[in-house]
C-alpha cells in the first residue's frame, strides 16, 4: 500500500494547530513547574538547621505530652491535663500555666 500523492504541502486543520500549541504550552509549563520544584527542594535543604533540642525533657509526675512548640530560647509542652509547661533550651522548667 502506498501513501497518497499530494500536489503540494498538506494543510493542517486549524483545530490541530490549536491542539499542537496547547501541547507545546503544557510541556513548557510542566518543565517550568519541575524546575521550580527542584529549586524549592534545593533552597529548603540549604536552609539553616532547626533550633537545637535538649536531649530530653523531664515532665512533672503525671504529665503526658499532647502538643509541642518552640521559640528562640524556650520550648513549650501542652499536656493532656490542660497545662502548658515552658522549658528553657537547657531543659529546665521555667514556667507552668494552667489552661482554663
Amino acid at each position: 500500500m502506498q501513501a497518497p500523492e499530494t500536489d503540494g504541502p498538506v494543510m493542517i486543520p486549524p483545530e490541530l494547530k490549536w491542539l499542537k500549541w496547547l501541547v507545546i504550552a503544557l510541556a513548557g509549563v510542566m518543565i517550568a513547574g519541575f524546575l521550580v520544584l527542584i529549586a524549592a527542594i534545593v533552597i529548603r535543604f540549604d536552609a539553616a538547621p532547626a533550633l537545637p533540642l535538649p536531649e530530653s525533657l523531664v515532665l512533672p509526675e503525671g504529665a503526658d505530652p499532647m502538643a509541642f512548640t518552640q521559640g528562640k530560647d524556650w520550648i513549650a509542652v501542652v499536656t493532656t491535663d490542660d497545662r502548658v509547661l515552658i522549658f528553657g533550651r537547657d531543659g529546665s522548667l521555667r514556667q507552668e500555666m494552667a489552661i482554663e
